[in-house]
């Protein structure tokens, strides 16, 4: 296009984000402090979410899904290659009820939970989330689903893949490494976010590396298999637990650290991370406990 008309939508750019300044203007996560310093998800990003296993890449990862088609009606696909969409939805259940998962998953649920559930599946039922739990798919399969569903449902607010290292390569060179294969995945998906126009959160597993260093803060080059990973992606965050914790109390100090934001700020937020009902929360902001 000519540099004239770039120009001219850059301007208007500019003048909505006067307009809005303050505001967040790309798809919320529910948590204020992260919201702030992202300005929320944004068109065209893909955003890593990553960390050591058992740290709560899921959790939260489920909890800005749940917040975005929830609270904000937005429209959001979920690609899980690791659970299944039953093992989502009870966790969905017991993140918005507040019911701890494991009387969920066990069936041992008493009358007063029972009226929790009715009421938070009503509200629930007409979120509009769609969840994809094809395993092993690879980045041409899951464009060729978000492109589908997207047509269908006359747009995509929101893609989650669930992760990253779970997906295969849409070419089966024999000559090829895994690096090269996980190079191939994290560039569709960035290619998938500029198509779509929609933010894409794919998650991902760290190296061994930052365990080995003795100090749980990771770094970009801990990022596992490729580092394209870190070339592909316009933000990448962290989820590290915060020094030594009780394994046995119900609440986690977890941080949040955004390692690159490529169009802002980089920096850290401190959450809360409230095993009983697998939520996330900011540190100290109370609206955000009481909203849920």
């Amino acid at each position: 296009e000519a540099l004239s008309i770039l120009l001219g939508q850059a301007y208007d750019r500019l003048e909505y984000l006067h307009e809005h300044r303050g505001q967040i203007l790309g798809v919320p996560t529910g948590l204020s402090q992260l919201d702030a310093l992202l300005g929320g998800l944004q068109p065209s990003d893909l955003i890593i979410l990553a960390a050591r296993p058992s740290v709560g890449k899921t959790s939260l990862a489920l909890n800005i899904a749940q917040h975005a088609a929830v609270r904000e009606g937005k429209k959001v696909a979920v690609f899980s290659l690791e659970m299944s969409k039953e093992q989502l939805a009870l966790r969905l259940l017991s993140a918005e009820s507040g019911i701890n998962p494991r009387p969920l998953q066990t069936g041992f649920v008493d009358e007063t939970d029972w009226s929790k559930i009715a009421m938070v599946m009503n509200d629930m039922a007409t979120a509009p989330m769609w969840i994809d739990d094809s395993p092993a798919l690879s980045v041409m399969e899951l464009r060729t689903k978000a492109r589908r569903l997207e047509a269908e449902q006359r747009g995509l607010d929101l893609v989650i893949v669930d992760y990253l290292q779970l997906m295969q390569a849409s070419t089966s060179n024999k000559d090829s490494n895994r690096v090269q294969e996980v190079s191939e995945i994290s560039r569709g998906l960035k290619q998938l976010a500029r198509e779509l126009k929609v933010p894409v959160v794919a998650l991902s597993q760290l190296s061994r590396g930052v365990e080995q260093r003795g100090t749980a803060e990771p770094r970009l080059s801990d990022l596992r298999e490729s580092g394209s990973i870190e070339q592909d992606s316009d933000v990448v965050i962290f989820l590290y637990r915060d020094g030594e914790q009780n394994p046995d109390a119900d609440v986690e100090l977890i941080k949040a650290k955004v390692a690159k934001h490529r169009n802002g700020p980089i920096g850290e937020v401190p959450l809360q991370f409230r095993k009983a009902n697998t939520r996330f929360y900011t540190v100290a902001a109370r609206e955000e406990i009481a909203a849920y």
